[in-house]
């Protein structure tokens, strides 16, 4: 069954044919939510194993600036240790109605520990607990069991969890963006900056 395509609005595809525009950053402040807003998008994390093979998750987007794009995560988890060996990545963001799609490759670099603790403060209560609980043993009990523990823990902590040791995150500096926008009546097309040593080299490609 095909999907049918939403429309992109009037002021996206504006800004994607503005010839001016040399720097991905004012389409991703019209594409992206500002950072204060609670409800985080999810983004498909592409990473490499130790071994040479894909792997790949959905995580929140924390952040994302002038520097980068920001997700913070479980220190012990899979991700991190293929990140350690590999810490080329790729992003993917997809819109509703797939109207949008956002793809960002680039580098990952653990993110400063005051930059982390802010992000840990910013998570809802269930997301702090999520960085207590979510562990092999955990992951081992019987629903019953599990849904009993995390709600006498959750009554314990009212105002919240403390930062895990465990708790870390990463910046991914990008050096390819790609902006993919279809429509109801064009073909699609993507629009894409590329870094350089001097700054940003912008490409309009097929979609």
């Amino acid at each position: 069954m095909s999907v049918e395509p939403a429309g992109l609005p009037d002021e996206l595809a504006h800004d994607q044919d503005d010839p001016t525009e040399t720097q991905p950053w004012p389409l991703l402040t019209l594409w992206l939510p500002t950072n204060d807003d609670p409800d985080r998008p999810r983004m498909t994390l592409s990473t490499v194993t130790e071994d040479g093979r894909a792997d790949a998750r959905t995580v929140l987007l924390t952040a994302c600036d002038g520097s980068g794009f920001s997700f913070h995560t479980d220190a012990a988890s899979r991700k991190v240790a293929q990140i350690a060996a590999h810490p080329d990545v790729a992003l993917t963001l997809l819109w509703e109605g797939f109207s949008r799609q956002l793809v960002v490759q680039g580098r990952a670099e653990v993110a400063p520990a005051a930059e982390v603790a802010a992000a840990y403060r910013s998570r809802s209560p269930f997301l702090q607990q999520l960085a207590h609980e979510n562990t092999p043993a955990f992951a081992q009990l019987s629903l019953a069991r599990r849904r009993e523990l995390w709600a006498q823990v959750a009554a314990a902590h009212p105002d919240g969890f403390d930062q895990p040791e465990s708790w870390t995150g990463y910046l991914v500096r990008p050096t390819r963006v790609t902006f993919w926008a279809t429509g109801v009546d064009t073909a699609s097309r993507r629009v894409e900056f590329r870094r350089t040593a001097t700054g940003w080299d912008r490409f309009l490609l097929p979609g």
